[in-house]
Parts: C-alpha cells; structure tokens; sequence
C-alpha cells in the first residue's frame, strides 16, 4: 500500500501497539513492514547484558517517619490471560497494623518481563473499587524492571474495613512463539502510622470544613461486578453507547465526589489525531479512524449531565514509537490519572434510600473506552439522614467551531471546543447547613496540517481543564478546591526520501502536564503546582526492509512547588542511556 492511502499522523509512525488486541497494527506497509518491526524489537538493546529499569518521573511520596506496616496482597505472573477472568486474592487487612492511626498508605506495585511484548493495560480493584490503572512497559530480550508507588491514603475506610474483600488484578496478555513476555508482578501494601508528635485536625468532629476535606467515610464501586472475563471496567465502543451502574447511597451522606477512571485504545487511543468522517469517507480511507480529534468523557446522574472530563493524553510506552519511553516513560502511563466530579449539589436528589444511576458516554468516541468510578461519601456520624437541594444547574451546550482546508489528502483542519458547567446546591446535617457551588470550565484547540501527500503532519493541541468547589458553611466556615490545568501535546513526523529505497522516518513528540491547585479548609490552606513537560525525538534510517540505524532521545523537565515539599527534576536520555539527571528538593523563589 501506498504511504498516500493512509493519509493519517500515526501513519508514518513506526508502529502503534494496541493494548488489547493480540497483534499489532502496522499502519503503513512501505515503512512497516514486519521485518523492520522485528529489526527495531531487538538491534535497538543488542548490546543489553542487564534488565533495563524503566521509570516514570514524578515527585516522591512524603512519608511519615515511622516504620510502614507492609502486605504482600498478590504475586502472579501473566501470560495468557487475555479475555480471561481477573486474577483474585483474599483481602483482610492487617489488625496489628490498622489498629493505628495512619498517615500514608502507598500500593507498591512491582514487575518484571523479559523476551517481546506489546504494552499492556492494567487495572487494581479492591471490592469493585479501582485502586491504579497503568500501562506495562514493553519488554526486552534481557529483561525490564519497573514499579509504581501510589499514594492510596484516599482510599483509607476501603482499605481498613474490618472483613474479607476481593482483591481484583486484570492484565490481559497473550504469550506464543513470538510474542514470548511473561509480566511477573508483586503487589504489596504499606501501612504508615501517624507520628505521634502530629496532632491532626483532618478528622476533626468538631470543624465541618476539616471533615469535608478529609478522606471519604465509604467508597462505593461504580463498576462492573464479578464474575466477568475482564476488568471491571465498562467498555464504551462508540459515541452512541452509554453505560450504566445502580447505586444507592446511605441516606446520613453531606458530600458525594465521583473519581472517574478512564483509558482510551484500538481506533480512538489517539483520538487527538483522528480525521472526521467526511474527511476519511472522501478519500475512501477504509478503517482509518475518524470522528475528527475532539473527545470528551460525559458523566450522568439519572441521565442528567452532572460532569464532564477532558481527558490528559497519556501516551502507552508503545505508543506513536515504543523507543520515545526507553526507559524515560509517557507522563501517566504507568500511574493513570483519575478525575474528581463534585456530587454533592445534588445529594438532595439521591438522599431518597432509592436506586439511582451513573451513566458515562464518549463524545465523538470510537472502539474503545474504558472506564469506571467510585463514590466516595462522607456520612454525618450523628445523623440517620440528612436533607438536601438542588438549586441551580447549567450545562452549556458544546461550542464546536471547526474549519478544513484540504486539496486531496493534504491540508490543514482546525478545531475549537469550548464548554461550562455550574451546580449549586445545600445539604442539611448536624453540622448545619451547607451550600455546595461546583463549576467546570473547558477550553480546547487542536491544529492539524498535512503536506507532501501526508507524508508529512504536524499536531498542535491544547487543553484547558478548570474546576473549583466552593462551600459555605456554619459559623462562616469555609471549604474550597479550586484546580487550573493545561495539557499541551505536539506531534510531527516526515519522510525524508534519500533515493535508491532509502529514506528516515522523523518524529517529534511534546507532551505536557500542568496543573495549579489550592485547597482551603477552615483554616488550613495548601497550594501547589506542577510543571511537566517531555519532548521527545526519534530518527529511524531504513533502506529496503532494512533499518540502518536508529537514534531517539527524550528530555523532560519536571517541577513541583508545594505546602508539603518541592521537588525538581531535568532529566534527558540518549537511546537507553542517561545523559543526565539533575534533583533538586530546594524550593527556590
């Protein structure tokens, strides 16, 4: 097939691993033809003696000084479990440990893989609620280390309840003659006790605005039930599906949050550089995806908007060219981002002891989504039931503007979103009276052009993610949360023809994390900022079916300026090698 009859960003990439699908998807049969695919699996770590350790830059956890408490909840090793059941274990939680007082609990996940494999997603339950979902690294034949700590203390009334629950760990893989990786993975828990010198107010009765800020009494799972032959995770497959859990909550609850829990793959895991489908039908492209670059995830309350996500665009470590993320991976990709939806305006409408529903649906989405959530309730200690009202809520209708330039398969499409929502509503328990205002704000631009018949295309987009909660409470008590982010993403990539079948494939890649946060609860305030960015940079010469050579290299800047620490990192590497890593822990002006 002719590089022309795909005229699509990812086209000119090297490869797209699929996190589902058994095999890979080679986009375009001039340039990736399955030798060269096998060339780059293994020349690009020839000189490999010893398993690479791939890693995710972020800022460390601050732990309490006391000695953690550590459960080891599952160790399995996946091979062909690919439409298969989740792997279960017995959940009880330690009593010598949990008798504490906590600080910090962190889920430690750790894996090992060696030989070839695509990259993977995978997801952690604890009695239906997700814990961590993220992305394998991609093995090679000498083997890869990774592991990811995650700060899970939010989960803390799941995690201590004193009964046996069901530990749930879903990674469908697929091993035979060449796909030979086994994921080896040790999922242990660590327990913190508080120091005893801190006297915390989080939980503090006595101070509404502390216990609205504070960690959720029950975590209710709005996700698939066992048994199934999956995750427990809803699979969305176009923009006409919706799915739908029943829930009902305990009727002494004065605030609701709905952590939302998303991944995208197969034709929308890059969304961002889909064409519409006016567009594809036109050039009679076939299965190249369409419903243009703009998705959004839609979250309903008995089939009322209540919530919106405009996801980050996590990039899999085989994602656009599995060598961008050796061993520097993807911001997100082995601890995906969850989102927060404010409920609590409408607690007045559930309060009611009957069942109720949440539904999710994908704007413009294509094959496929997954994604689920869970509750989180505060519950008022000295109450049997609590009172509420809706009083106001306006979900403005999406403000597309869209315009297209091509001449055949080259041109340029520019797309505009824009779209709020506002809620405000009170709840009524013996703390007093509450009023919860809860808005999003969303801004989004993505450019496309394409020239020298496709061969060359370029990507621009920006996100602007905006949410803040404001309550009003007793006694002019106040607790707010107010969050700004910006999530940047450019992609290039061209063809340089050399003559005699020769030519380089030459990709680019910026991605970007920002995010300002603060958080005021009666008289405790916290404020932080984030700051990540990768670029990246592959050169790929091939000549025939031959690759010649292969040159990448990424470079990521990550700053954190926090109440509780700050946290510096430049970090650049060349092939798999570390050219340099710059930390700093000091929080300069």
């Amino acid at each position: 097939m002719a590089s022309s009859q795909l005229p699509l960003l990812l086209s000119l990439f090297l490869l797209v691993f699929q996190l589902q699908p058994t095999k890979a998807k080679l986009l375009n049969s001039k340039f990736l033809t399955s030798t060269i695919l096998s060339q780059l699996s293994t020349t690009t770590h020839l000189n490999d003696t010893r398993p690479t350790v791939y890693f995710e830059v972020t800022k460390p956890i601050k732990l309490p000084r006391t000695k953690p408490c550590s459960q080891l909840i599952l160790s399995h090793d996946f091979g062909n479990t690919y439409g298969k059941p989740p792997v279960l274990a017995n959940y009880t939680p330690p009593s010598h440990c949990t008798s504490q007082k906590l600080s910090k609990i962190i889920l430690e996940w750790k894996a090992t893989c060696k030989g070839r494999q695509f990259d993977r997603i995978f997801g952690v339950w604890l009695g239906g609620v997700e814990l961590l979902r993220g992305c394998t690294a991609e093995p090679t034949a000498s083997g890869i280390v990774w592991s990811v700590n995650k700060d899970i203390t939010r989960y803390q009334s799941l995690l201590v309840r004193n009964q046996t629950q069901t530990f749930a760990v879903h990674l469908g893989n697929v091993v035979d003659n060449t796909y030979t990786g086994v994921y080896h993975v040790n999922i242990t828990i660590n327990f913190y006790p508080a120091e005893e010198k801190l006297n915390s107010t989080e939980n503090n009765s006595d101070n509404p605005a502390s216990r609205f800020g504070a960690n959720a009494d029950l975590i209710l799972p709005i996700s698939q039930n066992l048994p199934l032959n999956d995750g427990l995770w809803f699979e969305i497959k176009n923009s006409m599906d919706t799915q739908v859990k029943e829930f009902r909550i305990s009727q002494n609850a004065y605030r609701a949050v709905l952590e939302v829990y998303l991944s995208f793959h197969q034709k929308d895991e890059f969304w961002y550089s889909n064409l519409p489908n006016e567009y594809v039908s036109t050039n009679h492209l076939g299965n190249t995806p369409g419903n243009g670059p703009f998705r959004e995830v839609v979250v309903t309350l008995d089939d009322e908007i209540v919530g919106t996500i405009w996801p980050f665009t996590v990039i899999y470590t085989g994602g656009i060219n599995f060598l961008f993320w050796s061993p520097i991976t993807g911001i997100g990709s082995f601890d995906l981002p969850s989102y927060d939806i404010e409920i609590t305006p409408f607690l007045g409408n559930i309060l009611d002891g009957k069942n109720h529903k949440f539904g999710f649906s994908i704007t413009s989405g294509m094959n496929v989504w997954f994604v689920d959530a869970n509750l989180h309730l505060w519950l008022d200690s000295k109450s049997r039931k609590t009172q509420g009202k809706l009083l106001k809520h306006n979900v403005s209708a999406l403000d597309v503007h869209s315009q297209s330039d091509f001449t055949g398969l080259d041109g340029t499409l520019l797309t505009n979103v824009s779209r709020s929502i506002s809620s405000t509503g009170w709840v009524k328990s013996s703390y007093g009276e509450m009023t919860t205002e809860w808005i999003q704000d969303f801004r989004y631009s993505n450019s496309m052009s394409m020239s020298k018949d496709s061969n060359k295309q370029i990507i621009n987009q920006m996100i602007h993610f905006n949410d803040s909660v404001y309550t009003r409470m007793p006694s002019y008590s106040v607790f707010s949360m107010n969050s700004y982010k910006r999530f940047p993403l450019g992609m290039s990539t061209d063809v340089l023809d050399k003559g005699d079948e020769s030519y380089s494939l030459v990709t680019n890649i910026t991605l970007g994390f920002n995010e300002e946060k603060s958080k005021i609860a009666g008289s405790d305030f916290l404020f932080n900022s984030l700051k990540n960015l990768q670029n990246g940079h592959v050169i790929i010469d091939i000549e025939g079916n031959y690759v010649l050579d292969a040159l990448w290299n990424t470079e990521q800047a990550y700053e954190y300026r926090g109440s509780d620490l700050c946290y510096f990192r430049n970090i650049s590497s060349l092939k798999d090698n570390i050219l340099y890593d710059i930390v700093s822990n000091t929080c300069m002006q």
